[in-house]
């Protein structure tokens, strides 16, 4: 989701929308619907065929503004979220956003997200401006999350100056979702895992998406890790008890094939990516109900391990 002070924002900072991500979402077909959490959005859902969205502030949220701007923000556009659950609890649940490059205002906003208005969790962008979280000064939203009991969905942002120049210039969709946002996500996770995040605060839980963000076709030789960074517990402990992974609308039966062999059906969670894709682009539950599982991973994968991992591990 998005709202129009956000666009406002975005745009402010980029008039002339040369950023693609900022056509897409701030002018491109997806900007109405991004913005609408009412009645067109449940018709899609039931469309889709899907019962309960968690709503969040698409990429990249509020942090690649400036300080004062992004904590402005952060409150109000939170305020949205819990008014669109609170008039339509059975459909619609909310993950907080954050003014990351204020991380102090952050842990706040994550205490008054979860106890004041109710939210589920929270969302972040792979970076902060040009840094990734695994530094200390960002530890403290750790800390909230863990302290509360919420999960936090990692999800791709927009690649910075540097890696642009180095990797995709000329390229640009390599940076996106071809696969620059997925290897870059993957990284922030391993990041986090190597800089000792998971270590120092164990019951935290972070989301990945788009069938784990590279990393889960390469973990067995990203196990070379566990010696070279000399990690307490084998790499792969790390995804089977910190880690949750959606398919973030990638339909692929045999991409689910392979999260359930690595990490195993109670570490999936569903997610269809709106409205990114449409709601006939990717319908959700034709998804879950053709593909060859048992009915009770399907039962798992559709909602049960959101249940457990949003309400759970909360009482």
């Amino acid at each position: 989701m998005a709202t129009p002070d956000v666009f406002t924002a975005w745009r402010k900072h980029d008039p002339n929308l040369d950023e693609p991500v900022m056509r897409w979402t701030v002018s491109g077909n997806v900007a109405s619907p991004l913005l609408n959490l009412g009645p067109d959005r449940l018709r899609d859902m039931d469309i889709a065929g899907v019962d309960q969205a968690v709503l969040s502030l698409t990429s990249p949220g509020l942090q690649n503004l400036p300080r004062a701007e992004a904590v402005a923000l952060q409150g109000p556009t939170n305020d949205i979220i819990a008014d669109a659950v609170s008039r339509h609890p059975d459909r619609f649940r909310g993950f907080a956003t954050l003014a990351t490059l204020d991380p102090a205002s952050a842990a706040k906003e994550v205490d008054r997200a979860v106890s004041k208005l109710g939210l589920d969790g929270i969302l972040l962008h792979t970076l902060s401006g040009e840094e990734f979280h695994d530094l200390p000064k960002y530890w403290d939203i750790f800390a909230a999350a863990e302290q509360h009991r919420v999960p936090i969905y990692l999800h791709p942002s927009l690649p910075p100056e540097k890696a642009v120049d180095a990797y995709y210039d000329g390229f640009g969709l390599l940076g996106t979702g071809a696969p620059g946002w997925h290897y870059q996500t993957g990284i922030a996770v391993l990041r986090m895992i190597t800089a000792g995040v998971f270590d120092r605060f164990p019951d935290l839980q972070v989301v990945i998406g788009h069938w784990g963000e590279m990393v889960l076709f390469y973990l067995d030789r990203i196990q070379l890790l566990t010696g070279a960074a000399r990690l307490p517990r084998p790499l792969v402990e790390y995804f089977q008890n910190n880690v949750h992974i959606t398919p973030g609308g990638i339909d692929s039966h045999r991409y689910l094939a392979w999260a359930i062999e690595v990490i195993g059906a109670d570490r999936i969670m569903h997610a269809t990516d709106y409205p990114f894709n449409g709601a006939t682009d990717f319908a959700a539950r034709d998804f879950l109900d053709t593909a060859d599982i048992s009915d009770a991973d399907r039962q798992r994968i559709a909602s049960g391990n959101w249940e457990r991992l949003a309400q759970g591990i909360r009482r």
